[in-house]
């Protein structure tokens, strides 16, 4: 059970503008508060870190207010303290004004089970979505709103903020959802209803694939902002798998480690060429894809869609991902050669490197630009 409300004094409409090379705007509103030093983190208890769409920002909501950062050069662009209580999530949708907060349990004026959807430019909520459980998560894109319950994950239209998809998951606390974000794809991947099920819709296609991607309940995920692949970790936190989200083929397995593990974040690099998976083993494993566009070239313009699915789309930047016979620059055991004689994890593919953390510390890592590599860490 939902209920939305939208202001109208303006309504949401226009489409907000989207500028990816600009931060959020400003004109110095009351709720402004100047930035200061940033020791006061000790001050305050850091709730959630979540990355934009192109990690080139973050946003941190703490108790007391939320926070984002520009990555390079590092600093923070502004805070915003709305005098009412601190934010569990802010979810940003590039760099436009426009970002969906949800309230913190001590939010006097923003419970944990409401959605605002908030306009930085005007300084105020321009919308609003209350739900009888506590949200999990919130996902943005252009042309949508993603609301994940435990147990349901709502669809909404950006512009009128109407429903348009319900989809029923497995219990699901960790709020796992992930979307495409390019224009001309409109894909959404998250729990199925059994252990270890992922979800795929393609809306624009109006395809749902379900892809049996692990034994274990699945404990991450992650789209390339096409939505063609996926890569998947489950609880037991071993193994990280890559799949094509068309037709649910399996199209790598690297190996995090033997012992369980679990993971904070994986993500894909923008060129598809590496893949960064952090844990609470106080490590970031950073490997080498094998999947590449069609044609072999590692690009995020890849050449002309091949396949009758991927033509309908109509899509200039989908990849047909495609596994050359080489192995890539993953490590494996000298034993690799035995693949099918000897246990499963002597045929498996290790990182290339490796970056070690303080284990007490959950970190969440993403790429920036020129192959770098960039970590935020809970302790702040």
């Amino acid at each position: 059970m939902t209920s939305t409300t939208l202001s109208t004094s303006p309504p949401l409409l226009p489409r907000p503008s989207i500028e990816p090379t600009q931060p959020p705007v400003s004109n110095d509103p009351p709720s402004f508060t100047p930035i200061h030093d940033a020791s006061d983190i000790n001050q305050i208890e850091l709730l959630s870190v979540s990355w934009n769409q192109d990690y080139g920002c973050f946003a941190a909501g703490t108790s007391q207010d939320f926070r984002i950062y520009n990555c390079q050069p590092f600093k923070e662009t502004f805070r915003r303290n709305l005098k009412t209580g601190g934010f569990k999530i802010v979810e940003m949708l590039f760099r436009c004004n426009i970002l969906a907060l949800v309230g913190g349990e001590s939010n006097s004026h923003y419970p944990p089970n409401k959605v605002i959807i908030w306009d930085d430019h005007q300084s105020r909520c321009i919308g609003e979505f209350a739900f009888r459980s506590e949200v999990r998560a919130v996902k943005l894109r252009r042309d949508r709103i993603v609301v994940v319950l435990e147990h349901k994950i709502y669809v909404y239209g950006f512009m009128d903020l109407k429903l348009l998809h319900q989809i029923e998951t497995l219990a699901n606390p960790r709020g796992l959802c992930c979307l495409s974000h390019h224009s001309n794809t409109s894909v959404l991947a998250c729990p199925g209803l059994y252990r270890g099920l992922i979800r795929v819709e393609h809306f624009g296609l109006n395809i749902m694939k379900l892809i049996n991607a692990h034994d274990s309940h699945i404990a991450c995920l992650t789209l390339t902002l096409d939505g063609l692949l996926l890569a998947t970790a489950s609880t037991k936190g071993t193994l990280i798998r890559i799949f094509n989200t068309m037709d649910g083929t399996r199209l790598q397995e690297v190996r995090r480690g033997v012992d369980r593990a679990d993971i904070y974040s994986i993500a894909l690099s923008p060129n598809f060429q590496w893949l960064a998976v952090s844990s609470d083993k106080g490590t970031v494993h950073i490997f080498h894809l094998r999947v590449r566009v069609f044609g072999g070239h590692s690009s995020s313009q890849p050449s002309s869609v091949q396949g009758p699915a991927l033509l309908h789309q109509n899509s200039s930047t989908s990849l047909d991902a495609l596994i050359p016979p080489s192995t890539g620059a993953n490590p494996s055991s000298s034993l690799s050669f035995m693949r099918g004689v000897l246990p499963k994890y002597f045929s498996s593919e290790w990182s290339f490197a490796r970056f070690h953390l303080p284990e007490d510390t959950q970190f969440i890592a993403a790429f920036g630009s020129q192959n770098t590599v960039v970590v935020v860490g809970m302790n702040g």
